[in-house]
């Protein structure tokens, strides 16, 4: 390929429609908006949801529960998983992060007790389960609450 032989992709390089530049353009006088109405106005148009003031769906069905605004989402793993580090390796969420053992830290970390442990590893998380506590000192490990 040569320099003279570049182009773009096919498709990349749309040219915009200039509206209401005469009848031969396909969109001239009313520019597509068809003749008077709400939408043909300046601002015209209703806002997502409307319904043209019929009681709108979101008005119709019933409201249940209750969302915790300072929720806190914690990013799990379990203790099979943590097998994949070698013996005296000190984890830490960004070492989770980089080996792609978990895809991203949401609140924090949490270490479940699913599986078991058999290395002795010194795991940085913040939060550990009762029963992960226990099979990483079991195994000779040591826990560390970030």
């Amino acid at each position: 390929m040569k320099l003279h032989e570049l182009k773009p992709a096919e498709g990349s390089r749309k040219v915009r429609n200039r509206v209401g530049r005469g009848i031969g353009s396909g969109n001239g006088k009313t520019s597509g908006k068809g003749h008077k109405g709400q939408n043909a106005r300046s601002g015209g148009g209703v806002r997502p949801g409307f319904e043209g003031g019929q009681n709108p769906l979101y008005r119709r069905l019933p409201k249940r529960g209750f969302t915790n605004r300072t929720r806190k989402e914690y990013t799990v793993i379990n203790l099979d998983t943590l097998n994949r580090f070698d013996t005296g390796t000190e984890v830490t969420p960004e070492l989770l992060i980089e080996s792609k053992a978990i895809k991203n830290v949401k609140t924090g970390v949490k270490v479940l007790g699913n599986g078991t442990l058999e290395k002795k590893l010194t795991v940085k998380a913040n939060k550990f389960s009762a029963s992960a506590v226990e099979a990483i000192e079991a195994a000779g490990g040591k826990t560390e609450v970030v």
